[in-house]
């Protein structure tokens, strides 16, 4: 066989492996980016991508050279088949999901950390960052061009960003605020401190918009807002038995399961994560899991609840909270990141995309039964 079939045919195997199984399915991948700037454990410069139903199989490698430096965010839109990365160098790079290739590339002044997307695909929210001098602010950056439109200024340093998934408001946690803003004027509607002990760290809502859970800066447990009228509502603190509470540790991740059943939190320091029971008000602790080197701390879903992903190379089962494998590159090395963002595809496109934060999505009763 001539070198040239030999190329063809690896070509065609490639194209198999990348492919979905069978016509009209969905395939759920996994974007995990790496290096992480928050923490180690990376595998080179660029996207790991994962398919999560085969077993969160290694399916390719995509090398961006320009998240060299640590990666500080990343999002992703279906309706304009984008993928966005924030990074420690300032620098916000925008993707192709269908081609894999860099569009633009974006250097902003302030900084460029944990980033969100409007559902439209419009607008972006980059926040300037725990670096951001004097200017703390989160820019509205137009998300086809990269283009800023406005700066809103904040209280502390800007840092971890969401949007609701009706796309009528944006979330913006800064070192000491976590602020709710219009997406349509983007005007700041409500200003929560203090909140966070210590710091407002990680944070998830629910699909509702009426809920905000804050992790603690200096304890394992978090604060519930109300989003709707910028009120505190209470503290809740894990328990760790025989260990006496408070546990003076920082909590960094939280996650609301799809279903809005469960709140995960992130107890970096001791390497768990704590589950409550959120069907309750407020939510109480039902499980501890012990995981591998949770090292900067995270946690998020799949879009069906079915994996719980955090900061360490575990895939942990969301139903049993039992771990059931472990993230590993091509050459087989243990991998871990806190900044991914699930994508599925159907028949060559873009349909559905996750969220790099845990976040509710339970249907709010006032769509339901409209």
């Amino acid at each position: 066989m001539s070198k040239m079939s030999h190329l063809r045919g690896a070509a065609i195997l490639l194209t198999l492996l990348t492919l979905p199984a069978l016509a009209g399915e969905e395939r759920h991948l996994l974007y995990f980016t790496s290096p992480d700037g928050a923490q180690g454990g990376g595998s080179g410069t660029g996207l790991l991508i994962y398919d999560i139903n085969d077993g969160h199989k290694f399916v390719r490698r995509i090398d961006v050279p320009s998240f060299k430096g640590g990666v500080r965010g990343v999002c992703a839109n279906a309706i304009t088949k984008r993928l966005y990365v924030g990074t420690s160098s300032k620098t916000l790079i925008c993707m192709d999901l269908l081609t894999d290739k860099v569009i633009w590339e974006k250097v902003y002044d302030t900084g460029c950390d944990r980033i969100a997307i409007t559902p439209d695909g419009k607008s972006l929210y980059v926040p300037s960052g725990w670096w951001g001098g004097k200017d703390h602010c989160w820019m509205v950056v137009d998300g086809m061009s990269g283009e800023v439109g406005k700066r809103i200024p904040v209280k502390g340093a800007s840092h971890n960003t969401l949007t609701s998934l009706d796309g009528r408001f944006a979330y913006l946690a800064s070192s000491t605020t976590l602020s709710v803003v219009d997406t349509g004027t983007n005007d700041v509607i409500h200003e929560i401190t203090p909140i966070g002990a210590t710091g407002v760290f990680p944070f998830t809502v629910n699909a509702a918009g009426t809920r905000g859970y804050v992790c603690l800066g200096n304890l394992v447990g978090f604060d519930i807002a109300d989003l709707t009228n910028g009120k505190l509502l209470g503290r809740v603190l894990a328990e760790n038995p025989p260990k006496a509470i408070p546990q003076r540790r920082r909590t960094h991740g939280a996650g609301l399961t799809p279903d809005e059943k469960e709140l995960w939190i992130s107890d970096q320091a001791d390497n768990a994560l704590y589950v409550f029971d959120a069907t309750v008000e407020p939510p109480k602790q039902t499980h501890r899991i012990d995981v591998h080197n949770a090292q900067h701390g995270w946690i998020s879903f799949s879009l069906d609840g079915r994996f719980g992903w955090c900061s360490s190379p575990d895939i942990i089962d969301a139903h049993s909270k039992k771990i059931i494998g472990t993230f590993k590159d091509e050459k087989g090395q243990n991998v871990a990141s806190s900044k991914f963002v699930e994508v599925v595809f159907k028949d060559g496109d873009v349909v559905k995309v996750g969220d790099q934060f845990g976040v509710g999505r339970a249907v709010p009763q006032r769509a339901a039964a409209n």
